[in-house]
């Protein structure tokens, strides 16, 4: 009996669906229960569920099993990658093998001529095998070993692969390979990919949640690094002969009907060329302010600071704190017919509907600063300036601000007090950062616990650090790790904001070039800042982050 027979015998399908899906499976070529499924005619854990009680197969939980190199080995890869089923555990003559697809008697009894065992056949999650490939035998580990058996020679001898590496980029192979590396790093939620070239080998690391972490491809994938590069190359449209220079460009790469931009920067180093990628949802531009986890209170504050029709409002904090997101959701959230809006950005991460956005070209002498005295000609009411680098762009800002117009910025500075007197050391007046600046944000990412796996943690009292204050008997919560958080105990991120609104007391305080300490008490006792370690704690309190991850965001 089939897969659609035994479903529509079990009632979770009739026969009209199982013809409509019939037709989808001969279009796409891929199984009838994933047709099924992608139609919505039935969920994946029914068709499990249904598969287990007919065979009368025991469901596990990949991700819950250690299994011994000893035992991975009992499978060639090549048959792993290519039948998709994984061995987990051997006792005796016995091979414990998991599989999402028990129909296909063949490959089992392939496999036991092959072992030399006897197959005991478990059912398991087709995503969690997916998975459990990618941990054990690597990522791309399939694309590699195919890419092996076709080069058919000892690694030594391929630390640099001959030919046209033009061509090689464009086998259909090295495509794959760097395809796979792509869509791994979507499918994990990174933000960056790094590619490292060292003397014996390729480090490929993703950063998730603001934390770098190994790829888990196989050391064979050092023997292809020229080609990776290459196809890279290709992809973004770079001079694929120049090695002795750095090279940016843009990949576009859509997956499951999502779009991402994908930043490429390539520097020549010492082993050869390293790479990093930039991932950007496009999705992302579309997060409202009300979705930042904003307080209410910051919240109301922000929206009256960005309703104001001239000034300069700051967003400050480290590379990767989500500044770029806040300014976006707030120009969203102001924009409108009867308002002009135009970016000058380096480069423009984002498209926005509405907003005229210009890229910083430094070859033909855009930079911010010209960008922006040519924009004030055309008549903006609102203005957003990538960042503020320099003394030029700080000053054209200033006078942007003082004709009528409400101008939006980025500073890396590590607090919003900060950012006055970082405008001044930059060279501006002390009347003109008093006069135009009308608040100042500054922000970080906090991982967020993963919900499937957080645990209470009642503290001791020297775990807690000052400011977080903790009733007995309400629990805080501490990172496990599990499956859907890659055993990290996080999974995504929430912003934690510190707003300084600026009021006359402050201003006159940077009239007298006061340093960010005496800024930011005076502030405090005013009640126009609340600091981001307080907002941190507020995170821990409310279940959503842990002390530790508080602290390291926070610190300093």
């Amino acid at each position: 009996m089939g897969i659609g027979a035994l479903l529509v015998e079990r009632g979770l399908i009739d026969s009209s669906q199982l013809e409509r899906a019939a037709v989808e499976q001969a279009r796409t070529g891929e199984r009838l229960d994933q047709s099924l499924v992608r139609l919505g005619f039935v969920r994946h854990e029914q068709v499990l569920a249904a598969i287990g009680e007919h065979f009368e197969l025991p469901l596990v939980d990949l991700a819950t099993l250690e299994v011994g190199d000893d035992v991975l080995r009992a499978i060639p890869p090549k048959v792993v990658f290519r039948q998709r089923c994984v061995p987990i555990g051997r006792r005796g003559g016995v091979l414990r093998v998991a599989t999402a697809n028990p129909f296909d008697s063949a490959t089992f009894d392939q496999l036991r001529l092959l072992t030399g065992l006897a197959v005991e056949l478990a059912l398991a999650d087709e995503r969690d095998i997916a998975k459990f490939i990618r941990a054990n035998y690597g990522v791309a580990g399939d694309t590699l070993e195919a890419l092996s058996a076709e080069a058919g020679a000892p690694a030594a001898e391929l630390s640099a692969i001959e030919g046209d590496e033009a061509e090689q980029a464009q086998e259909a192979s090295v495509i794959r390979l760097v395809n796979d590396l792509l869509l791994e790093a979507v499918r994990e939620r990174a933000t960056d990919v790094h590619i490292e070239p060292y003397e014996h080998d390729l480090a490929i690391r993703y950063r998730i949640d603001g934390i770098l972490s190994q790829a888990g491809v196989p050391a064979t994938v050092s023997r292809f690094r020229n080609a990776i590069v290459s196809r890279l190359k290709i992809m973004a449209n770079l001079n694929i002969a120049e090695k002795r220079k750095p090279q940016d460009g843009r990949i576009a790469l859509r997956h499951r009907g999502e779009e991402y931009d994908l930043r490429v920067s390539i520097i020549p180093m010492l082993h050869g060329e390293g790479v990093v990628l930039r991932v950007l949802s496009k999705s992302a531009v579309a997060i409202g302010l009300d979705e930042l986890g904003m307080p209410r209170e910051v919240l109301s504050r922000w929206d009256e600071l960005i309703g104001r029709p001239h000034g300069i409002l700051l967003v400050t904090g480290p590379t990767g704190s989500g500044k770029s997101t806040t300014l976006y959701a707030s120009l969203r959230r102001i924009v409108t017919d009867e308002i002009k809006a135009i970016t000058v950005e380096d480069p423009v991460e984002y498209h926005v509907d509405g907003v005229n956005q210009i890229q910083v070209n430094h070859h033909v002498g855009l930079t911010f600063a010209t960008g922006l005295r040519a924009i004030l000609r055309h008549d903006p009411d609102i203005v957003m300036i990538g960042e503020i680098r320099d003394r030029e762009t700080a000053e054209a800002a200033v006078q942007a601000s003082l004709t009528g117009h409400l101008v939006f910025s980025t500073l890396h500075t590590n607090d919003a007090a900060g950012a006055t007197t970082r405008l001044l050391d930059m060279g501006v007046e002390p009347f003109l950062v008093s006069s135009s600046v009308e608040g100042i944000m500054a922000q970080r990412l906090l991982r967020r616990l993963c919900t499937q796996c957080r645990r209470p943690h009642e503290p001791h009292a020297i775990e807690l650090p000052p400011g977080l204050e903790w009733e007995s008997g309400r629990p805080l919560y501490e990172a496990v790790g599990c499956r859907e958080c890659r055993g990290t105990g996080y999974r995504g991120r929430v912003g934690i904001y510190e707003l300084l609104t600026m009021t006359e007391p402050i201003r006159e305080l940077v009239m007298t070039r006061a340093n960010a300490g005496t800024l930011a008490n005076a502030a405090l006792a005013a009640g126009e800042l609340n600091l981001l370690r307080d907002a941190a704690m507020e995170k821990v309190r409310s279940g959503m982050t842990t002390v530790p991850e508080a602290l390291r965001v926070t610190k300093g």
